[in-house]
Order: structure tokens, then sequence, then C-alpha cells
């Protein structure tokens, strides 16, 4: 395994934000997160209990194995490709390194897939808005409002800033591509497996529970910059984001979803959370802010407004820390 300084590890980062910026998702090669999911798919097939009778805790043990698994082989590969970049050229080494750092960042992607939402609703087509909300959302789309419409996708972001961000950032900085490519694998667990429902309540519980573990200082440091971003905005309110994380995060089902979505709720001046319906069923989940008003589009445009400062403001701490090393 190549083994990179604090100071190449900070450059590396801060370059795959920039490449993240410019470039976001490739659509060509195949993006990693893409074949780690297959993976999991064909790892799902061979090990997820034939007899739904089973033992919860039989269950349980097979889907340990699967995050072991997946895992085991996404940083073993990762970390495979960088040795024999690097064993080419070095600086082969930190170009193909900071370029599958980017790739398990989604800044841009997230404000892409936003904005899809964005558009259509201030073009007042609600059907296609709703159509594009279903493919970042898990809940039921076909009846949803413009402000439901607008409070899954601002959700969607802020929740996300940790998920497709700050975490994998966090981990790359401390492991280079490998490591980041690691958490990646279990974000992408837990987007497929790690659902309490009837299927997955025992199967992905693991999966479940590693990537709360992985997030949970992401996600409080991820609050804390969204502050600092509210304090930079424009017509962003920092005092009551703050307050906002304080008073609502710990109501969110998740132990870190709830203090993004507080932080941005509270900075634009919005509540989020309310009915979600998932297969036809009505679940509750807790309000996050003070809600003073509907959600609107121009919200959505709020959320990356937050999610780019937060990209800048961790561009420019790595900047920071990078000048006191030298």
């Amino acid at each position: 395994m190549i083994f990179y300084s604090v100071q190449e590890l900070l450059l590396l980062a801060m370059a795959a934000v920039v490449i993240d910026w410019i470039i976001g998702d490739p659509k060509w090669p195949t993006h990693p997160v893409i074949w780690i999911g297959r993976l999991i798919k064909g790892l799902e097939r061979l090990l997820y209990p034939k007899d739904m009778s089973a033992s919860p805790f039989a269950a349980k043990l097979r889907g340990c194995l699967l995050t072991l698994i997946t895992i085991i082989v996404s940083w073993g590969v990762m970390t495979l490709i960088v040795w024999t970049a690097d064993a080419v050229h070095t600086w082969l080494g930190y170009a193909v390194s900071a370029w599958f750092i980017s790739t398990t960042l989604a800044v841009k992607g997230l404000k892409d897939a936003a904005m899809l939402v964005y558009m259509p609703l201030t073009g007042g087509n609600l059907e296609e808005a709703r159509r594009y909300v279903g493919y970042i959302v898990g809940r039921d789309t076909d009846g949803l409002s413009e402000p439901e419409a607008a409070r899954a996708t601002i959700e969607t972001v802020a929740e996300n800033t940790v998920d497709a961000f700050l975490s994998p950032l966090l981990f790359a900085l401390i492991g280079g591509a490998p490591l980041a490519m690691l958490y990646r694998s279990v974000n992408t667990l837990d987007s497929m497996v790690g659902y309490r429902n009837e299927t997955y309540i025992y199967f992905g519980r693991c999966s479940a529970r590693l990537d709360d573990v992985l997030n949970y200082i992401p996600a409080r440091l991820t609050g804390i910059l969204m502050v600092a971003a509210a304090a930079l905005l424009p017509g962003m309110k920092p005092g009551h984001s703050w307050r906002s994380i304080r008073a609502f995060a710990s109501l969110h089902p998740s132990p870190n979803s709830g203090i993004p979505e507080s932080a941005v709720a509270g900075a634009i001046g919005i509540q989020l959370g309310g009915v979600n319906r998932y297969f036809g069923v009505a679940s509750e989940r807790a309000r996050m802010g003070w809600k003073t008003r509907e959600l609107e589009p121009r919200d959505i445009r709020a959320s990356i407004h937050i999610l780019y400062a937060v990209s800048v403001l961790a561009l420019a701490g790595m900047g920071v820390a990078w000048l006191c090393l030298l």
C-alpha cells in the first residue's frame, strides 16, 4: 500500500474537490459506485437468507458478511490500483488517487440532480419535477405537491452534504483513495440494504449501523460548516441555523441526518420534515426548523448555495492546513 504524507493527502483531497466541481460524476469510465452496487447485488443474491423464517441472528450474521466482503473488496481493489499507478510513476499515482477521490465526492452531481427538480418546478411542470425527485429519494413521489417536491430535494441536498462530500473527504484525508472508497462502499450498502423494513430489518442492520458510525463525526462537522456558510451567504440566518440544530437535530430518526437538515432549515428560514409515503404507507418525520412560510422552488437553490459554501470552506481549511505544514 502507498503511504502518503499529510501534505500529500491534503493536496490530493484539494485536487479532488476541484475535479468534482468541474467534472462531477463521470459518465465514462463507469462510476466506481456503480461497480460497488453490482458487487453488493451479487453478494446479496448469494447471502440473503432463503428462508425468511430463519432466525434474526442468522440474517444479521449474513448481513455482516455482506458488509465485510464489500468493504474489503472496495478497499483492496482501490489500494491495488493506486499501488500499480504509483509503481509506474509517482505523478501517475497522484493523478489516479485524486481522480478516484473525486469520484467519492458528489457536489456537482448533487447540484445537477437538484436543478433537474428546480427547473420544471419553476416552469410549472410538477409532473416532470416529481419524476426527477423520484431519482434521488426513496419515498413515493406520485402525489407530491410543489412544496413537498421542494422539501424532498432540499432534504436530499442537506443530508448528502455529509454522505457525498464531507465524510468521503475526511476519510480521504486519513487514508487516501482506498479509505475514501471504503467509506463510499459502506454508504452504498446503507442505501441499498440499510432499510428498516421487513426485507432488510435484520440483513441490512450491520450496514446501517456502520454507516451511522462512520458519519457520526462528519455530520457534526458539517453542521458547524453549514452555520459558518450561512454567516457568509447573503440572506441566510446563521443564528437560526445553530439554534435549529440544537432544537431539532435529535428528533430525527437518524443520529446524523437531523444535523444537516435542521442546519439548512434554520439557515434558509423554512421547515423540513413532515409526512412521507413509502409504498403507500405514511411515515411521519420530525419537523426540522420553524415554519414561517411555505417552501418554494427558490429554496432548492438556497440549499445548493449552502452545499457549495461548505465545500469552499472545506477547501480553504485544507489549504490553510497545508500552508501551516510547509
